[in-house]
């Protein structure tokens, strides 16, 4: 990914449950599990993430894929943080 799209349409979705810009990034930063969205919402294909923050938190960010001049953008759409069955989830897919 090249860059992150912010802007007043997304970031206060994305912000409105407490998990900051720079949480975002870095978990796009350090790989992520990706799926494709299971519940679309529009004709832009959405994915989900899961992954942790730099401070152990785990985050859950529904985003799609722009092409902004040559460059692929990032763009958020909402995030939050896991609840404990997700968390207990994602880490078991994480041992196999």
């Amino acid at each position: 990914m090249d860059i992150f799209d912010w802007d007043e349409g997304n970031w206060p979705k994305c912000g409105k449950h407490g998990v900051s810009k720079a949480e975002i990034e870095y978990l796009f930063k350090n790989s992520p599990l990706v799926k494709p969205d299971r519940t679309p919402q529009d004709a832009e294909t959405r994915y989900n993430a899961v992954g942790i923050s730099e401070e152990g938190r785990h985050i859950f960010v529904v985003f799609t894929l722009r092409q902004k001049s040559n460059c692929r953008s990032v763009r958020p759409i909402s995030a939050r943080y896991m609840h404990k069955k997700e968390i207990a989830r994602y880490e078991q897919r994480q041992k196999n």
